[in-house]
């Protein structure tokens, strides 16, 4: 048995164990965040929810994308791959946003002690979109995967 099933079989755990979390995570933290648009109690659950799932959600994004470089280490960058490549890009930007915007005003607002207080509408339907993002770019590169497991395979 030569190296290249081995590193087809460790590409696609790695890919698999990346949308296992990943996606396992954002699943968790979406569904707060959705019963936090109009509820004081699942908006402090999310406040506090986003802790974990936050680098979690980071740790499946770059398993998945370390496990898809050595998957398609061979067949190069183009179709499903690239799709994929696409939409994980998309996914980090989605995630930078997050990270970097949504998660610091929600840890200030715990800190003063408005963690239950509903989020503003304007930031509430940036998180809408950022959310339809999520989904669409997670499940999407999912359904690629088995796309190409199961028809292109």
């Amino acid at each position: 048995m030569g190296m290249k099933p081995w590193l087809d079989l460790i590409g696609l755990f790695l890919v698999l164990a990346g949308f296992v979390v990943g996606l396992g995570a954002v699943t968790v933290i979406d569904l707060h965040g959705f019963l936090g648009r109009k509820s004081p109690y699942w908006t402090e659950a999310t406040t506090r929810t986003h802790k974990v799932t936050k680098p979690l959600i980071w740790l499946g994004m770059f398993t998945a994308i370390a496990g898809g470089m050595i998957y398609y280490r061979e067949s190069g960058f183009t179709g499903v791959a690239a799709l994929q490549a696409f939409l994980a890009a998309i996914l980090v930007l989605n995630g930078l946003f997050l990270t970097f915007r949504v998660s610091p005003f929600l840890l200030e607002r715990e800190q003063e002690g408005r963690q239950r207080e509903l989020l503003p509408t304007g930031l509430q339907r940036k998180i809408v979109m950022s959310f339809l993002v999520s989904i669409v770019g997670w499940w999407g590169s999912l359904f690629l995967l088995a796309w190409h497991l199961v028809v292109l395979r």
